[in-house]
C-alpha cells in the first residue's frame, strides 16, 4: 500500500480508542442536531522539500506578472466612484500616518514590542490586552519553566542526531528542520500553560453568538529551528503569511478587509473573528500555503535570545500595516524614485489610483506576501523592522496572522537561536477538517498536510506517538478526544463542536 493511500484510508477510520465513549458523554450533552457528514478523502500530500520552497525569495524565483483578470479585480475592489474618492482620501491619511509612525517606531526600537508576563496575559490586564493589540506582536515571559524549555532542546538535538537523514534548509547546514513528531514537541504542543496563554491570545477576537467558531485551541504542528551563531543563509525576510493575493481574490478574505478597502481603514478591527474564520488562504495549493487559520503565530524559546542573535522582526503597528498591504496594489507612482527625492517620492501627491494594471505587488501566486522597500515604500522597512526583545527558555513569541515579521538576517550571538514553532489555533470547521488529517498524518508518521511531503519520520528512531501527549487537553487538541459541549455556549459554539467531534469520528 503507498503512503498516500494508507493516509487517506487512516483519514476516512473513525477513532479507534477506547477513551472516545467517555469523552462523547461530554460531547452530548446537548442534543446532536444533524448526522455526521461523511468525511472526504485525505488531502494530496506535497511534494518533498524544504522550507526553502515557500518564499519566492529564498527559492530565487523571480517576480511574475499577474493574469489579466487581475485587472479586473481591482476595478471590481475599487467600486463606484464614491469608493474611488475615499479610497484616494484614505490613502493620502494613511501615508501620512505611515511618516510619522515610521519616527515613532525608529525611536522606540525594540521597545516597540510589549514583553508581558503569562500572568497578565492570562488575566487579561487592560494594559496588556491593549499593548498587545495595538502592536499586534508580544513576547510572553515565564510561560513553560526554564528548565523544562531547556531539556527539550536537549531532546531535540539527540533526535537530530540519531536520525542525521533529516531534511533541513540549508542543506549543506542544517537549521530549519522537517521535523514534526519529536516526543518534546509534542510535550511543547500540549504542555498546560502553554495552551492556557493560546487560549488567553484566541479570547482578544470577538465573535457574535452565532459565529460557528471555538476559541478554544487546537495543536498545529509546525517545524524547529537551531540556528547556529555566525548563520547568514536563514536570511528570510519580511513577509506575512497566511497566502497572498488570496486577501483580495477570495470573496470570505477580502470581507476581513472590507473597512479598508471602503477607505475608511482608521475604523478596521483585527481582532474580529467570524469573516476570518471563513476565508480561503490557499487558492493556488502553493507549497507554503496553510490549510488552517492561524489567529496568531508563534513560537516557544529554547534558548537565550537577544537582538542581534538571529531572532524574530517585526513591523509593529497592526492597523497601519494591514491597511497598507491591501490599499497598496490599488495605487502607483507618478514619478519614478530614482527621478525625485525621497520626500517627493513618498508624498501622497505622487501616488495615484491603480485600476488597470494585474500588479500586485510580492503576492505570487501560491507563495506568501513578502515585503521590500520597493514593494512598499511607505512601510519605510529600514527604519521600521525591530527586533523583538530578549527571550529565554521558555518565553514566548507572539504575531498576529497579519503582522509583517522576518528574521534578522545574521546571527551574531554566541549560542544557539532555536525555537518550537507552535500557533495559537481556534476551532473553525475548516481548522477540524485538518486536524482530522494531521491526526492521519501523526499515526504515519509523515510530514503534516501543509508541509513537504515524503517519508518524514516514518523510519527515525525516538519519534513520538499518541501515548506520549500527556493531559486531556493536550490530547483533545491534537484530535484524540471529543470536545465538550454543554448548553452555556454560544450556539455557533455548540454547532462547531458537534461538527468537529463529527469530522474527527469521535
Amino acid at each position: 500500500m503507498s503512503r498516500t493511500v494508507q493516509l487517506a484510508t487512516l483519514a476516512r477510520l473513525p477513532a479507534r480508542r477506547a477513551m472516545a465513549s467517555s469523552a462523547r458523554g461530554l460531547a452530548t450533552e446537548v442534543h446532536r442536531e444533524t448526522a455526521a457528514p461523511e468525511p472526504p478523502m485525505m488531502r494530496k500530500q506535497r511534494a518533498e522539500g524544504d522550507i526553502g520552497s515557500v518564499f519566492a525569495s529564498l527559492s530565487g524565483e523571480a517576480e511574475q506578472p499577474h493574469p489579466a483578470r487581475f485587472a479586473d479585480l481591482k476595478r471590481h475592489i475599487a467600486g463606484d466612484e464614491a469608493n474611488r474618492a475615499r479610497l484616494v482620501s484614505s490613502f493620502r491619511t494613511l501615508t501620512s500616518r505611515l511618516a510619522a509612525a515610521a519616527s515613532e517606531i525608529e525611536r522606540l526600537g525594540t521597545d516597540a514590542v510589549p514583553t508581558v508576563s503569562y500572568e497578565s496575559l492570562l488575566a487579561r490586564d487592560p494594559a496588556t490586552v491593549a499593548a498587545i493589540k495595538r502592536s499586534g506582536t508580544a513576547v510572553v515571559q515565564g510561560v513553560v519553566p526554564r528548565t523544562e524549555a531547556e531539556t527539550w532542546l536537549q531532546q531535540v538535538e539527540a533526535y537530530v542526531a540519531a536520525n542525521p537523514q533529516v531534511r533541513g534548509f540549508p542543506a549543506d547546514d542544517k537549521q530549519v528542520f522537517e521535523i514534526y513528531w519529536s516526543k518534546p514537541q509534542l510535550a511543547a504542543r500540549a504542555h498546560p500553560r502553554s495552551l492556557a496563554a493560546q487560549r488567553a491570545l484566541l479570547s482578544l477576537f470577538s465573535l457574535p453568538q452565532s459565529a460557528e467558531v471555538s476559541l478554544t485551541t487546537i495543536s498545529y504542528a509546525d517545524r524547529l529551528r537551531i540556528r547556529h551563531p555566525g548563520d547568514s543563509k536563514f536570511a528570510l525576510g519580511p513577509h506575512m503569511d497566511g497566502g497572498s493575493v488570496e486577501r483580495w481574490e477570495d470573496p470570505a478574505y477580502r470581507a476581513v478587509y472590507a473597512r479598508i478597502l471602503e477607505g475608511r481603514w482608521e475604523n478596521y478591527d483585527a481582532y474580529e473573528l467570524e469573516a476570518r474564520a471563513k476565508a480561503n488562504q490557499n487558492l493556488y495549493d502553493g507549497a507554503g500555503a496553510c490549510g488552517v487559520f492561524r489567529a496568531f503565530q508563534g513560537w516557544t524559546s529554547l534558548s537565550d535570545t537577544g537582538p542581534g542573535e538571529g531572532t524574530l522582526r517585526v513591523y509593529p503597528l497592526l492597523r497601519e500595516m494591514t491597511a497598507y498591504t491591501l490599499l497598496r496594489p490599488l495605487f502607483r507612482e507618478k514619478a519614478p524614485r530614482a527621478a525625485v527625492s525621497r520626500e517627493h517620492y513618498l508624498a501622497p501627491e505622487n501616488w495615484e489610483l491603480d485600476i488597470d494594471s494585474t500588479a500586485f505587488p510580492q503576492a505570487p501566486l501560491g507563495r506568501s506576501q513578502e515585503f521590500n522597500d520597493a514593494s512598499h515604500p511607505h512601510l519605510e522597512l529600514d527604519r521600521t523592522m525591530v527586533s523583538i526583545p530578549r527571550v529565554r527558555p521558555g518565553d514566548q513569541a507572539w504575531w498576529h496572522a497579519d503582522v509583517i515579521h522576518a528574521v534578522e538576517s545574521i546571527h551574531r550571538g554566541a549560542g544557539p537561536s532555536a525555537v518550537m514553532y507552535i500557533p495559537a489555533v481556534p476551532l473553525t470547521h475548516l481548522n477540524a477538517q485538518y486536524l482530522r488529517d494531521q491526526r492521519a498524518c501523526f499515526e504515519a508518521r509523515c510530514p503534516p498536510p501543509d508541509f513537504p511531503g515524503g517519508e518524514g519520520e516514518s523510519s527515525f528512531t525516538g519519534t513520538g506517538t499518541p501515548s506520549d501527549i500527556q493531559g486531556t487537553d493536550g490530547r483533545r487538541a491534537m484530535g484524540f478526544e471529543a470536545f465538550p459541549v454543554t448548553s452555556d455556549m454560544r450556539r455557533g459554539e455548540q454547532a462547531v463542536r458537534r461538527a468537529a467531534n463529527d469530522v474527527l469520528g469521535l
